[in-house]
């Protein structure tokens, strides 16, 4: 009885952060919630001077409120990184608390491919949507992004790993989450646009650690 209690233990515990190829695969949130989302779990050891998030995303909510996209926390700051749709504007990004905004007249019901990238040296932005960028803006110069991260998807962040609100929430799927920690070039978001390869070092598609918090299920990609 005592091995059994043992191992069933250990499984609970290896299957905590799991890790898996998300290939073809995308997190689905069928729903409005304030407790239904996805930790991912990030290979970090030091602060960060440089990032780049790339994701799809589909949802219907885009003219009906805001919701958010990805949602990095610290310690010291709740929206260390913050991926954000506000309606009737478009998009807003943070770092380190202080936000920008990129305005998009509305985003269609069909998937969307988003990249963006953050540098402390100059503070400059990088908004790519579908292929595009949008206008560099600058942001947070001098900055320096914790690494004792909590990274969620399906909700935003108000306090370190929790304080959700279900008007918030992301209602849709999100796939192909990857993460640098360099800013990636102009090609380099091109490739990873097209679904090319390209190896993220923060935050793997392919080899994601994730653990799945209520009514999230994984199903097949609804895009190419």
């Amino acid at each position: 009885m005592e091995k059994l209690l043992c191992f069933l233990v250990l499984t609970s515990l290896s299957h905590a952060f799991g890790q898996r190829d998300m290939s073809m695969k995308a997190f689905v949130f069928p729903k409005e919630s304030d407790n239904s989302y996805v930790t991912l779990k990030a290979q970090l050891t030091k602060p960060l001077k440089a990032f780049t998030v790339c994701l799809h995303f589909y949802t219907e909510l885009s003219s009906t409120r805001g919701y958010s996209i990805f949602s990095y926390a610290t310690k010291r700051q709740n929206n260390e990184i913050l991926i954000f749709w506000s309606k009737d504007i478009g998009y807003s990004f943070t770092v380190g608390g202080s936000e920008i905004l990129f305005e998009v007249p509305e985003v269609p019901v069909a998937p969307v491919h988003i990249c963006t990238s953050w540098e402390s040296a100059s503070g400059i932005v990088e908004f790519w949507v579908d292929g595009k960028p949008r206008v560099r803006k600058s942001l947070k110069r001098g900055y320096t992004v914790g690494e004792d991260a909590s990274i969620i998807l399906g909700q935003e962040q108000d306090s370190f790993g929790g304080s959700f609100e279900t008007q918030q929430s992301l209602v849709g799927d999100i796939g192909n989450v990857n993460m640098w920690d360099f800013v990636l070039s102009p090609d380099e978001i091109n490739t990873v646009y097209l679904g090319g390869p390209f190896s993220p070092n923060v935050l793997y598609w392919r080899a994601l650690k994730y653990e799945v918090q209520g009514e999230v299920f994984i199903k097949p990609q609804l895009w190419s």
